[in-house]
């Protein structure tokens, strides 16, 4: 082969090689090649290209909206809100919140019905469309979902160019440019467009999208804006949307502009053909089928979707009920918060991403205000920048501080003069008003909202019952609100402020003033240049201050934590999810009582987690590290002091959640150091409060145990113990009773007993359905483990196979003490097997066969076999009845206390009849004593039995292992 021919032979190759690459890339991504590496070869090419793109980049979601799972995207999650179309005169009298919207005076309307062409207009001119609404209402949401069904060629199909901007974006270009070159610039694909070039009457195919025109200030003024209708001519950005608008630009080309209710009049009446208000969910169907969307997301997962229909349901029951919550997901950003709120509570698992309920408030708060500065909505030209314009930190420093307030003097319900009061009460300057005009009618109704109960906040005064109160659209947010209030340092008064700002000026000019005095002091050596030392002292002194106002954050946080009033209240948990869902059932009767603010320390220490201080960065408000590590310090040494003192299951409960939000390893380690067990007895475990547990647990060295974890009475499941694997780990005594798990739990028990890291002792297994198979899968880990010496089976359904099973087992574990297997329906041949193995096994010493169908002949010989007179055998201590033979067993106690203890979750029948066997037995017993003290003796026990039956009779049994306040113990 010639060199020629094989150099043509290799350039053949490699063009075949950049087809194939070039067929791969469009096969991959569904765009051509050609759309990214070349121009495209004529206009409706170009359009096809820009669909494409634009689907691609109006389908990407914030990171917030993955956290549903499932197949999520914009067209599942999607629900059209209420779009009422209003006539100019209407417009101006709705500047007030779509909450307050009563009955609509106009019909319902879609986006592509406001751009059907009117008589009003006048022929060959396009249509102005300002959509409006306030903040949360599903602006963006309707652009979005507008963008994509453009791009699918479902609506709009008579436009053939949809043109796209954010107003943000113009804002912010500084460089003059022409309208080609702005389309250009942003949609490469679309330069020099003929549908853009003015010629003829191209343009009527043509929408131009504006969203957010009130972050762009535009001037109308012809002295100030000047007129042009060359899309060519290059001019300020803000200029060539007004040109647009005037119909100058582009005349045939349509608009529509979204914008907040604030800017309503920054376009005159006479460039705007079409007025339309989003109104947000008017109706508890919406609000439904929003629900619907976002939470029925695991297609497939039968328990999923069972357990998420039936939040649906309660959620739309309490929204028929015209609730607080009802009024808030009037806006769709509240349905978002609520859904979001109850996925965390219920499809929390160990597969799921790290969430905590401060983040998606957090998040919340940056879905809607990310970026947002506070502007005058006046059109000038002073420029708004700078973090002390935050429009998120204008909303801490006042409808913070009315939240701070609330919780102080614990008040969820607040009077238009405490309004007026707390939300601008101290303005001053022209510019401070036109702020606060723009924030009242913009934001101040997406926190507080009109009280449906209004009569219930002030009894004790019957002529305010008709006085009109707001209350925080979503109760928990005025917590955050106060939370981020105080962790900002918002709270300080006067004099601590004056003293920062004397402090940072001294720090500032004291390097360059002692530079200059050092030099003078060398030619005039006077004593007085000493005293300008001691002003270097005054920043150490403020550092000291400010430290101390630090720790007292941590001592607020301790003290709400673990108030005395609020140790008979549900965990906060429980709290949220009763706030979302109400509660179902007869009404409660109003009590008049300070409100709980138990999330409050909860959210102040989510707030210093690192990814909520960045996420409240954007926002504009900064909690310094300094500020994190001084609070940290001190919240380690009250907590540890608090927790000297015995506290109630459910604060423990909130304490794990405090130290599961704060997402501090180090210290939720130093704090658990200080606890030798925790009760979570009566605590209803969630799937949500499974992981926190196990997650908290799990910051703790491997060399850490605790005395017990009582997980007894807590509702648990079998699904529920893989979560709480790692927390099993950490334990020595295991109480898992009183709850619902059934022969397959035993799998993962049996693995938790071979596991080489686990360290069981006692596990403690009363009143859950095992049965036979459950216990034979248990007693598979006898052979290696040598830890357990404490194993209750009550009441499991053992059965006398089970219990045979047993007694063949046992002295394949040589470490085993106390055994316990009563109430298993076990009879006399079994029991006298199991305790003659007891006898021959080298340690267990007790073994409980109470509430079994014993005969009386088989109680006596159990006690002859496990106290036997000659030397074959080691005693063995059995409890089988309140009696041995003519006298009192010494066990009597323990054997009625057990019963007291769990009657009300046994079988009532059986356990009279147990007892009334008891009270035969007592009653033979005394009548064979000579003695009165035994006599005496016996009718004690008589009347504790007597009393057991007659509180059976009368139903009226306390509740099975009420609640301990005694339920955390210290390390010494």
């Amino acid at each position: 082969m010639s060199p020629v021919q094989r150099q043509l032979s290799q350039l053949l190759g490699a063009w075949r090689w950049k087809r194939r690459a070039e067929h791969s890339l469009s096969s991959a991504t569904g765009i051509h090649c050609r759309s990214f590496c070349s121009p495209p070869s004529g206009p409706e090419e170009a359009i096809e290209i820009h669909k494409k793109k634009l689907f691609l980049w109006f389908s990407h979601l914030p990171q917030e909206e993955k956290q549903f799972g499932g197949c999520f995207s914009p067209e599942t999650m999607h629900v059209d809100p209420l779009i009422l179309e209003r006539n100019a005169e209407e417009r101006a009298g709705l500047l007030t919140s779509p909450l307050q919207t009563q009955t609509p005076s106009s019909g319902h309307v879609t986006v592509e019905q406001l751009f059907e062409t009117t008589d009003a207009w006048h022929e060959g001119r396009g249509l102005n469309v300002l959509l409006y609404g306030a903040v949360g209402t599903g602006k963006s949401t309707v652009v979005r979902k507008l963008v994509l069904d453009w791009c699918a060629g479902t609506t709009l199909t008579h436009f053939k160019l949809l043109v796209p901007f954010s107003c943000e974006d113009l804002g912010q270009l500084s460089k003059a440019v022409s309208l080609i070159d702005l389309v250009g610039r942003k949609y490469l694909h679309l330069r020099k467009h003929p549908l853009l070039g003015g010629e003829g009457n191209q343009a009527r195919d043509v929408l131009f999208l504006f969203n957010g025109m009130e972050k762009m200030k535009l001037d109308f003024r012809i002295g100030a804006t000047e007129l042009c209708s060359d899309p060519n001519e290059v001019l300020p950005p803000g200029v060539v949307v007004v040109n647009l608008l005037r119909k100058y630009l582009l005349p045939e080309a349509s608009v529509l502009v979204t914008t907040r209710l604030s800017a309503l009049d920054r376009i005159p009446q006479k460039y705007v053909t079409r007025y339309a208000q989003i109104c947000g969910f008017n109706d508890p169907d919406r609000q439904r089928a929003y629900f619907t969307s976002r939470l029925m997301q695991h297609t497939g997962e039968t328990t999923h979707n069972n357990e998420a229909h039936g939040l649906i349901e309660q959620l739309y029951l309490n929204l028929q009920r015209e609730s607080q919550l009802a009024a808030a997901c009037f806006l769709p950003s509240y349905c978002w918060l609520t859904c979001a709120t109850l996925h965390f509570l219920h499809f929390t698992d160990a597969k799921s991403p790290i969430r905590t309920l401060t983040g998606i408030y957090t998040s919340f708060l940056r879905l809607n205000f990310g970026g947002e500065v506070l502007g005058t909505g006046t059109g000038t030209n002073a420029a708004i920048q700078g973090q002390h314009n935050s429009l998120m930190l204008y909303v801490v420093r006042t409808v913070g501080k009315l939240a701070f307030d609330g919780v102080t003097n614990k008040r969820t319900s607040f009077s238009e003069e405490e309004l007026e009061q707390w939300i601008g009460g101290k303005t001053k300057t022209d510019e401070e008003l036109r702020q606060l005009a723009m924030f009242r009618t913009d934001v101040l109704d997406f926190f507080l909202a009109p009280c449906v109960e209004s009569f219930k906040h002030s009894p004790e005064d019957p002529s305010k019952i008709d006085q009109k109160r707001y209350v925080f659209a979503v109760p928990a947010m005025q917590e955050y609100l106060a939370a981020l209030y105080v962790v900002l340092g918002e709270n300080k008064s006067a004099l601590e402020k004056m003293t920062k700002q004397v402090s940072l000026a001294i720090g500032q000019a004291s390097e360059d003033v002692s530079a200059i005095f050092n030099i003078l002091s060398k030619f005039i050596p006077l004593r007085i240049f000493a005293v300008f030392n001691l002003l270097k002292l005054f920043p150490k002194l403020y550092e000291k201050i400010s430290i101390k106002n630090k720790g007292s954050i941590a001592r607020t946080m301790t003290a709400e934590m673990f108030r005395t009033e609020d140790r008979d209240n549900e965990d906060v948990l429980d709290q949220v999810e009763q706030s979302l869902l109400g509660v179902h059932g007869p009404e409660p009767q109003q009590i008049f009582e300070a409100q709980p603010f138990e999330l409050y320390p909860i959210f102040m220490g989510g707030l210093l987690h690192y990814g909520n201080r960045v996420l409240l960065q954007q926002l504009g408000c900064n909690i310094h590290s300094t500020t994190v590590a001084q609070i940290t310090h001190a919240l380690r040494k009250y907590l540890v002091k608090e927790l000297s003192q015995p506290q109630p299951p459910e604060e423990l409960m909130d304490l794990l959640l405090l130290l599961y939000e704060f997402q501090n390893p180090r210290l939720t380690a130093e704090v658990l150091a200080s606890i030798r067990s925790i009760c979570l007895t009566n605590v209803r475990m969630t799937s949500l409060k499974c992981f926190v547990l196990s997650s908290v647990l799990s910051c703790t060295p491997a060399s850490y145990r605790l005395e017990e974890l009582d997980l007894s009475s807590c509702l648990l499941t079998q699904d529920k113990l893989p979560m709480l694997w790692p927390a099993f780990r950490h334990t020595f005594k295991l109480n898992l009773q009183f709850n619902s798990l059934g022969p397959e739990s035993c799998i993962l028990l049996r693995d938790l007993l071979l596991d080489p890291e686990s360290c069981i002792r006692s596990l403690q297994l009363c009143d859950n359905t095992l049965l036979e198979s459950g216990a034979s899968t248990l007693l598979e880990a006898f052979p290696e483990n040598q830890s357990l010496t404490h194993l209750s089976l009550m009441h499991t359904g053992l059965g006398d196979r089970g219990a045979q099973e047993l007694a063949e087992r046992l002295q394949q574990h040589k470490g085993l003490q106390e055994l316990n297997v009563a109430y298993n329906n076990i009879g006399d041949s079994t029991a006298m097997t199991l305790v003659d193995a007891c006898r021959e096994h080298p340690s267990i010493h007790t073994v409980h066969l109470y509430l079994n169908p014993l005969t009386d002949v088989g109680k006596q010989s159990l006690y002859v076999r496990g106290d036997p007179k000659s030397d074959i055998g080691r005693r063995v201590k059995v409890l089988a009845s309140v009696t041995e033979g003519s006298d009192l067993s010494e066990d009597w106690h323990p054997i009625l206390s057990v019963i007291q203890k769990n009657i009300s979750s046994w079988d009532r029948q059986r356990v009279k009849e147990q007892l009334k066997v008891f009270l035969r037995d007592l009653e033979w017993g005394r009548q064979q004593q000579q003695s009165f003290w035994k006599r005496l003796h016996f009718r004690r026990v008589e009347k504790g039995v007597r009393q057991t039956l007659r509180m059976l009779e009368k139903d009226t049994i306390p509740p099975a292992s009420g609640k301990s306040k005694g339920a955390i113990k210290t390390r010494r």
